[in-house]
């Protein structure tokens, strides 16, 4: 899962992602555009189930799933006609799967705030503006480059009319993904990588003290009405504080603070939603592993994200639920209180599954 990161200048976003990865590669400077190449963080998804699980089949090491972030310069007007290098920056993130804006809340007055006033809704339509130049950019090129073969190619013309249709919304200031379009639309725009068509998730930087803000009071508080959008309250100020913590202190800060898991945790949790994504467990004395997949895959798909040869070859998978694993202290403890399952091709995964796939070769 790759989500690229957009932002002003000056919203502690690297502060953020340094103290939530651990990571100090990345400049954290009180002024705009100190970052020029992106800078690329692999995250392990921090889920506590992987750990029971590991001492009940006496595992040997954890591999959690992973989440990539992409960490561009910051926007500012005018960055997809070239301004600071800003479309070069964008064009680092149309691969990723969904877009975070980090979008600042907290008043400091020693952080300067590019616009001279923290307005978060402002914020995010420079942002969005950016996002759309640079996507009528991408697909004004593509008319021009396609109009010719649909002189002669009948496919071509109506992958014309798509974009035309698309590219006078885009103009209209219309998200991709707020315009109404059918599947076949949508399937058709993927190659071009659009940056409004890719997923939006907000990361909303705020004080201490706002951290248990609800998720509805946030989205009035930018002006943000889609019901699907992911937004989530984060502070760096205070994962910056707890960097150094160990594990029992951390827990221990959390509680003081009535919170149940860090921003990083919640903002994961978040991505995973936002693309329909999560993920199962596979466990033995080798290794406890979680593997990232589409909500509502079957039995083998699930099984090909492990290996090829495991889909083509799938015949049966045993399924065991990860808490009656743990409970029963072993595959064979699970199996001998009827807890064991077995599965065929049309089971549909689940994100509490511990699975052990049969296959032939």
């Amino acid at each position: 899962m790759k989500i690229g990161i957009v932002w002003l200048p000056n919203v502690w976003k690297s502060t953020l992602f340094n103290a939530l990865t651990k990571n100090y590669s990345a400049e954290a400077q009180n002024f705009p555009f100190c970052t020029i190449e992106p800078n690329v963080w692999i995250v392990n998804v921090n889920d506590k189930r992987l750990e029971q699980i590991r001492k009940t089949v006496n595992g040997e090491k954890i591999i959690p799933a992973m989440c990539e972030f992409i960490d561009i310069a910051g926007i500012v007007k005018w960055a997809s006609k070239g301004e600071w290098l800003g479309n070069k920056f964008l064009a680092n993130i149309r691969e990723a799967d969904a877009i975070l804006q980090v979008v600042r809340i907290f008043e400091n007055k020693n952080i300067i705030h590019v616009n001279w006033n923290i307005n978060p809704k402002w914020d995010i339509e420079i942002i969005n503006s950016e996002l759309i130049l640079a996507d009528i950019e991408t697909i004004e090129k593509r008319i021009i480059k396609d109009s010719k073969k649909a002189k002669s190619d009948k496919n071509f013309k109506k992958l014309v009319e798509i974009y035309k249709l698309v590219f006078e919304k885009l103009n209209s200031w219309i998200l991709v993904n707020d315009m109404w379009l059918s599947d076949e639309y949508l399937e058709n725009l993927y190659d071009l990588h659009l940056l409004t068509n890719k997923k939006f998730i907000y990361a909303c930087n705020v004080s201490e003290d706002m951290m248990n803000i609800s998720e509805n009071e946030l989205k009035k508080l930018i002006w943000i009405t889609n019901n699907n959008t992911k937004i989530i309250p984060i502070s760096a100020k205070l994962e910056e504080d707890m960097i150094e913590m160990k594990k029992e202190e951390r827990k221990e800060f959390l509680d003081d603070m009535w919170l149940i898991s860090t921003g990083l945790d919640n903002l994961i949790k978040s991505s995973y939603d936002a693309l329909g994504l999560e993920y199962y467990f596979t466990a033995w004395e080798k290794e406890v592993r979680a593997w990232t997949i589409k909500k509502w895959s079957l039995a083998p798909i699930a099984a090909w994200v492990i290996h090829t040869d495991f889909e083509k070859g799938f015949i049966k998978a045993d399924v065991v639920n990860w808490q009656d694993l743990v409970d029963t202290w072993w595959w064979s403890g699970a199996r001998e209180k009827w807890k064991v399952r077995l599965e065929w091709k049309e089971y549909i995964v689940k994100d509490w599954d511990v699975i052990l796939f049969k296959f032939s070769s």
